[in-house]
Order: structure tokens, then C-alpha cells, then sequence
């Protein structure tokens, strides 16, 4: 199976066009997202997001924190764990947190998963997006399922 990590973040008149703005700037904006837990199968490589056809089905893991206030920091992060076996994914986000400290957050999480199913971790990929808002921001970082 291949999977993509993407993010993006926007604004936009309202909560939902602010939302629907940063899925448009993280390239899946025009597909119709079905959200997943947080396994991926022995084997994933993680590749660039291809185009996706509108109006398609995509399965993924979804991270997302939207605000209207001002001034408002947000965070959205997404943490992929891999093993021999199969990984895990984890999805974080805040507003006016640290973003380390919500990237190491989901660092744990993440590995706190893997050790529960006695797995090994070759490998951690971590992606987050920052905004700061203005009107209605939103934040989003996914992992998205292709195969």
C-alpha cells in the first residue's frame, strides 16, 4: 500500500470555508475523505500525493483544528510510525500550545501505540502545519490511503 502525508492551512469567511480552504491547500480538498483509524498495513511507502480524482472516495487520517479568534496559533500534526510488521498513526492538534510540544505529543503517542503491540520502530515521519489566524483559519495534516 502506498500512503501520502499533506498539509495545509487557510482562511476563509466561516468555520467551514476555512476547513475546506486548508484541505484545498493540502491537495485534498476536491475528494470526499472517509476517516480512518490509525493502522497501516506491513510494507506502506510513503509517496507524494498524486492528483486525486474529484468527487473520489479516499480513506484517511485526519488532524485538524480550526479558530476565529484573532491571533490565534494553530497547530495541526500528524505522526507516522513504521515497523517490519505494520505502523500507526497518530493525529495532534492545538491552539496556542507550543508546536513542539505538540509534535513531541504525538511523537509519544505514537510510539506509546507501537510499544503496546510489541512492535519495533525502524521509523517516525512527523508533518505539521502551522497558522496563524486572521478571520476563520484552519489547520489540517493527514495521512492519506492510495492503495
Amino acid at each position: 500500500m502506498n500512503i501520502s502525508i499533506t498539509t495545509g492551512k487557510s482562511e476563509g469567511p466561516t468555520k467551514l470555508n476555512a476547513f475546506d480552504n486548508a484541505l484545498l491547500d493540502a491537495g485534498i480538498g476536491d475528494v470526499n475523505l472517509i476517516k480512518v483509524s490509525s493502522i497501516i498495513p506491513q510494507g506502506t511507502k510513503i509517496v507524494k500525493l498524486p492528483k486525486l480524482t474529484p468527487g473520489s472516495m479516499v480513506n484517511c487520517v485526519l488532524s485538524h483544528v480550526t479558530s476565529d479568534k484573532k491571533g490565534d496559533h494553530i497547530t495541526a500534526v500528524i505522526a507516522v510510525a513504521k515497523s517490519d510488521d505494520f505502523g500507526c498513526v497518530v493525529e495532534n492538534s492545538g491552539i496556542n500550545a507550543d508546536p513542539i510540544k505538540i509534535r513531541e505529543e504525538a511523537v509519544d503517542m505514537v510510539k506509546y501505540m507501537m510499544d503496546v503491540r510489541s512492535l519495533q520502530i525502524n521509523e517516525i515521519i512527523v508533518e505539521e502545519t502551522n497558522h496563524t489566524v486572521k478571520n476563520w483559519g484552519s489547520a489540517v495534516a493527514a495521512v492519506v490511503y492510495l492503495e
